[in-house]
Order: structure tokens, then C-alpha cells, then sequence
């Protein structure tokens, strides 16, 4: 059972997503719809939504989960308020990003792939952002941060510490007042 989901406070979305479920069953190729709209709907996909999937559409729990881990668009985590991404492809690691994301994980103190208990952040790593002349490379939210150095992460990701309106944002986003 996931921390994130209770089934019995969510019955009735477990319900409507079962609803969602009902015509899909029997036709071929309809994992990815389900994924997706269990994605959108929830901000992620706990364990609970994936043995409903794979329970309505008969299709192997193995199978579910091996389709939501090998996609970076689904999760099974919800996401932070604030989404770090560090570029783990070539030239970004070549020029340091391991040292990077080291610092932020210590300055966050949330590890790659996973999200602070308060919501506030989500640390990630991705396999690349297409900015390879600007090695190493990470992105805050939508912003692009290049040319990296781990102690300029303590200035970017400063204000999301102390941020008060920062934290009462990520409370209510996490409440599912956000999405």
C-alpha cells in the first residue's frame, strides 16, 4: 500500500477510475490509455491504481509495472510543487553532474526519485535535456540551469528551504488542490 494513497478515503475516485476502466476491457492496447489517465488524474500511479489496471484489463501485474518504470512520464510517486531534473547523459556526467546532484540531495534532502515529505521538492534524473553545449545541465521547474558547478545549487535551491509561501503551496498541492 502506498504512504501517498488511502483507498478508503478515495473510494469514490477508485470507483470513477473503475468506471473509466469498463470499456477499455477486452481490446487490445489499452495499457498506455489507462497509464495515462491514471497519471493525470491522481499525479501518479500508486500501487493500488496498478493492481486495479491490471486486475479490470487482465493484463499480468508484471506487465503494468514494467510499462509505468520504463516510461518517465509516469510515476509512482506523487510529484514535489517544485521538480528538479539533473541530466545523467553523457556530457553531463562527463562534466560532473553525479557531483551535482550530490549537492542537491544534501541541500534538499531528498534523494533522486523521490519527494519531500512536505511536498515541497521531487528530485529526478533524466537521461538528457538536449542542452549537451551546456554540460552539466539541470532544470528547476521549467527553468534550464547550465553550466553547473555543485555550489551554484545552493543558490538556486536557497529559496526553497526558507520559503514560506513556497511550503503552504506545496501542502495545498499535495492536499490535490493544485492539479
Amino acid at each position: 500500500m502506498s504512504k501517498y494513497f488511502d483507498p478508503q478515503e478515495r473510494a469514490q475516485e477508485l470507483r470513477d477510475f473503475k468506471d473509466f476502466l469498463a470499456p477499455l476491457k477486452g481490446k487490445a492496447g489499452q495499457l498506455m490509455q489507462a497509464l495515462h489517465h491514471a497519471q493525470d488524474t491522481y499525479g501518479f500511479i500508486p500501487p493500488e491504481i496498478q493492481e486495479l489496471i491490471s486486475t479490470e484489463l487482465k493484463i499480468p501485474m508484471a506487465e503494468v509495472y514494467g510499462v509505468i518504470t520504463f516510461y518517465s512520464r509516469f510515476t509512482e510517486i506523487p510529484k514535489g510543487k517544485t521538480q528538479i531534473s539533473v541530466c545523467m547523459g553523457t556530457a553531463c556526467y562527463v562534466k560532473g553532474a553525479v557531483k551535482v546532484l550530490e549537492e542537491i540531495q544534501m541541500v534538499t534532502g531528498v534523494k533522486a526519485g523521490h519527494t519531500s515529505e512536505d511536498g515541497r521538492v521531487s528530485v529526478f534524473t533524466t537521461r538528457c535535456l538536449g542542452a549537451c553545449s551546456m554540460a552539466p545541465v539541470m532544470t528547476v521547474g521549467h527553468e534550464v540551469h547550465g553550466r553547473l558547478l555543485p555550489k551554484d545549487v545552493i543558490e538556486l535551491l536557497k529559496h526553497l528551504k526558507y520559503d514560506e509561501q513556497a511550503k503552504l503551496e506545496a501542502e495545498a498541492f499535495l492536499a490535490g488542490e493544485g492539479k
